[in-house]
């Protein structure tokens, strides 16, 4: 018996956690739910079952085997100061993705790495993951040169108020004709039929924090400390998914159907391409799914080993619940 506990299982990522464990379970898993104070007391039906939502407390949390941390940055510090040196902890945040010796893992690219932890493993950038989960198959058969990612991120990736934003600004938009930013919703400019071209704050050389995890990111998860990496990432007013415009440059001369073939043999990804009869993913499309979804592949014109393709994810469950719940599975000792 593995005792798994879910922090912040009241919130828009641990909610999937047990939605997706409850409809592919892990034999002999037994789950324990906590939260914030807001959702303490709330019930949760799991395996026929149901659960309340507990206060977090450390020592609860440290009898159990593994600690899955669906919680802000600042909150993953402190639990992981409080817990340390008892269970595996997976932190979803981005307080340790960065640091040596924590593994950051997807998986299907680099589960392997999860093995060789110190007792946390960290999970990456939404956007991160339905990234490298397209460029590792590249990788493998044509080695990669150069990436370029524009990114179009959904509100959810910035939590229930962004949601609620965006459903309020839109809703005044089209009934009084205006709308103004309210200054607690998050955003710098509003959201609604808009287009903001900054997540998160800027550093001295003008890229955003968000941008700079994604490079960082990448290299560290494909184990290319050097590869050439640049991005742009845009909030976008769509509630669930995150969409990724990649240009990527190849070592090796590229073939689309070689690439095409590639991606859709690889675990969790799938090839959405038939532009004549408009078939290519959107987030309406892949909103509560698990996969990341690949369209409009062609090459470059611009370059002799370029490749263009479109991105899409459902970011609360790709891009965090289920990859973590497969960092779970992983560190069971299951195999998919």
């Amino acid at each position: 018996m593995v005792k798994l506990a879910v922090v912040g299982a009241g919130g828009l990522v641990g909610k999937r956690v047990v939605s997706i464990l409850d409809k592919n379970p892990i034999p002999g898993l037994e789950l324990y739910l906590t939260g914030h104070s807001k959702s303490v007391g709330t019930k949760v039906e799991y395996r026929g079952q149901t659960l309340r939502i507990t206060k977090t407390d450390s020592k609860l949390l440290r009898k159990a085997d593994i600690v899955l941390l669906c919680t802000p940055t600042q909150a993953s510090i402190e639990l992981v100061s409080l817990i340390n040196g008892g269970p595996v902890v997976i932190d979803t945040s981005s307080a340790f993705r960065m640091e040596a010796g924590v593994p950051l893992v997807v998986p299907e690219v680099n589960g392997h790495e999860v093995f060789f932890h110190k007792g946390l493993v960290s999970g990456p950038n939404c956007s991160t993951i339905q990234l490298v989960m397209s460029l590792y198959p590249i990788h493998e058969e044509f080695g990669l040169s150069r990436v370029h990612v524009s990114t179009y991120q959904s509100v959810s990736g910035a939590g229930y108020r962004a949601m609620d934003e965006l459903e309020k600004g839109s809703f005044e938009q089209i009934t009084a004709g205006s709308y103004g930013s309210r200054e607690d919703s998050g955003f710098p400019h509003p959201i609604a039929f808009n287009l903001i071209p900054q997540i998160d704050g800027f550093d001295s050389e003008g890229y955003t924090r968000e941008e700079m995890k994604m490079v960082n990111e990448t290299r560290k998860i494909l184990g290319i400390p050097d590869l050439a990496i640049s991005c742009t990432c845009v909030r976008v007013p769509v509630f669930i998914g995150h969409s990724e415009a990649c240009l990527v440059e190849t070592q090796k001369q590229p073939c689309i159907e070689t690439i095409r073939e590639r991606l859709n043999k690889f675990p969790g990804v799938v090839v959405m391409d038939d532009p004549p009869h408009q078939v290519y993913p959107t987030p309406l499309q892949c909103q509560d799914t698990d996969e990341v979804y690949v369209g409009r592949l062609r090459r470059d014109l611009s370059s002799n080993n370029g490749v263009l393709y479109w991105l899409v994810a459902d970011n609360l469950r790709r891009g965090a619940a289920t990859n973590a719940c497969n960092i779970v599975r992983a560190l069971v000792g299951e195999r998919r």
